[in-house]
């Protein structure tokens, strides 16, 4: 079989969590939606079932699979529902929902359901994706209290710049969200994985961590925090044939990498088909047989090449870390002009290996 797999260690994701909580004491949803960012949501809600206060998707189909795996916690729908019709299952599943827009109100109002649905009610304070703006959120609040089909309120926002220490935006946003609740006493929401990690002094009764949980950084920059965030996702290959080449050979499509002297390249069984980024550069890094060693030329379908000059010992079967625990993902995203997030939530066709799901969360 193909030599590529990705080793998704359970243990690092419950360890994430539990930092997550730690920084935020209160409640907090563990994000699992786009597939658990390409981890595998049934696996990694069934590895934090004993720990999460609940989780949240984007959509009733990724709740609808969690269910039916058998998770029991509370499932927020990031996005909500997109019709009328979608409300009876978001019931019978026992699901909460992100109120974002009048029309969900006014549908939350018209449809006989057997049971009212918790729904949390989300404010545009600055994000300007979806929400109620400021003028509009409390009226909205009070249309929610009125209609018999709605139990619990939760206010909610998102903060679009928390990943900079540096920019005012996300204290800007709490003081409109501030403003707009303050006579409300409503639960609350506002953190994400950079806001929990580098804005100790929003406090919000729940939180949301998503990408923090699978070991990568959310802000902008290392803190000494983000480095107790342990990777939970390992890809990993082997080298499948290794050339030799003399000075002056380019090197797969678009000549992109010409040897500058005689060198070994090898080829590994991983391409963009794979999730691994097209647009990486040449240099960015991987582990080889315990060593760094740099990516050489554009990056195929199905392959890749490496240079191994400086490596004699590696060769034909020699192990090939792309991303882990020595490669950091956020090391390899940069390289390719890109984010963690994106890289991740690509990961296909290779086969997921789970590791430590009979641990119990620390």
């Amino acid at each position: 079989m193909r030599p590529a797999y990705a080793h998704i260690d359970l243990a690092a994701l419950r360890h994430n969590y539990q930092l997550a909580k730690q920084f935020s004491p209160n409640k907090a949803l563990a994000v699992v939606k786009a597939d658990a960012y390409g981890h595998g949501a049934v696996q990694c809600a069934q590895a934090l079932t004993d720990c999460a206060d609940g989780f949240a998707v984007a959509c009733l189909e990724e709740a609808i699979e969690l269910r039916s795996a058998g998770i029991k916690q509370p499932i927020l729908l990031l996005e909500g529902f997109f019709h009328a019709d979608e409300l009876a299952l978001c019931v019978e599943h026992d699901l909460w929902l992100v109120i974002h827009a009048h029309w969900q109100i006014e549908a939350l109002t018209r449809s006989p359901l057997k049971q009212p649905i918790n729904c949390w009610l989300k404010m545009d304070s600055g994000m300007h994706r979806v929400g109620f703006f400021l003028h509009d959120f409390v009226g909205a609040y009070q249309r929610l209290r009125q209609c018999a089909n709605v139990g619990q309120v939760v206010a909610m926002t998102h903060l679009a710049r928390a990943d900079d220490v540096q920019s005012p935006a996300a204290s800007q946003q709490c003081a409109v969200f501030s403003q707009a609740i303050k006579q409300l006493g409503v639960p609350t929401s506002l953190s994400n994985s950079a806001a929990v990690l580098a804005w100790p002094q929003i406090v919000s009764d729940w939180t949301r961590p998503g990408i923090m949980l699978y070991g990568s950084n959310p802000l902008l920059k290392p803190t000494e925090v983000t480095q107790q965030l342990k990777p939970v996702m390992s890809l990993q290959s082997r080298i499948i044939a290794v050339r030799e080449l003399p000075e002056g050979e380019a090197i797969g499509y678009g000549a992109r990498f010409v040897t500058q002297k005689a060198s070994r390249i090898g080829v590994v069984a991983m391409g963009y088909a794979d999730g691994y980024p097209r647009h990486a550069q040449d240099g960015t890094p991987m582990l080889v047989e315990g060593h760094r060693a740099g990516l050489a030329g554009r990056v195929s379908m199905d392959m890749l090449t490496v240079d191994l000059t400086d490596l004699p010992q590696a060769g034909v079967g020699s192990a090939v870390e792309l991303w882990g625990k020595h490669i950091s993902v956020d090391e390899v995203a940069h390289c390719a002009d890109t984010i963690s997030y994106s890289m991740l939530t690509n990961i296909k066709r290779v086969q997921k290996n789970y590791l430590n799901a009979d641990l119990k969360a620390e």
